[in-house]
């Protein structure tokens, strides 16, 4: 199953934005998983401030805010290659 990453750090509304957006966009047909960038050093110096950061497959998505079109993209290629 496709899975969708964002990094992000508590207290973040825009994370919170994405998240939501996302698992509205994904309904169910892939995995989300929020990482904390403030659980290791190297994640807080990577990310920083530019979160919220969404990668699928180790590739980077979008940053901010959502591009839905990526999504839908991304989701449109794992049901045809799954």
């Amino acid at each position: 199953m496709l899975e969708f990453s964002i990094f992000s750090r508590a207290g973040c509304h825009l994370c919170d934005i994405m998240h939501r957006e996302l698992e509205s966009l994904c309904d169910g047909r892939a995995r989300i998983a929020v990482i904390d960038i403030d659980s290791r050093a190297d994640w807080q110096a990577r990310y920083g401030q530019i979160i919220p950061v969404l990668s699928c497959d180790g590739e980077e998505i979008c940053r901010y805010r959502l591009n839905r079109q990526a999504v839908i993209d991304r989701l449109n290629k794992g049901m045809v290659s799954g």
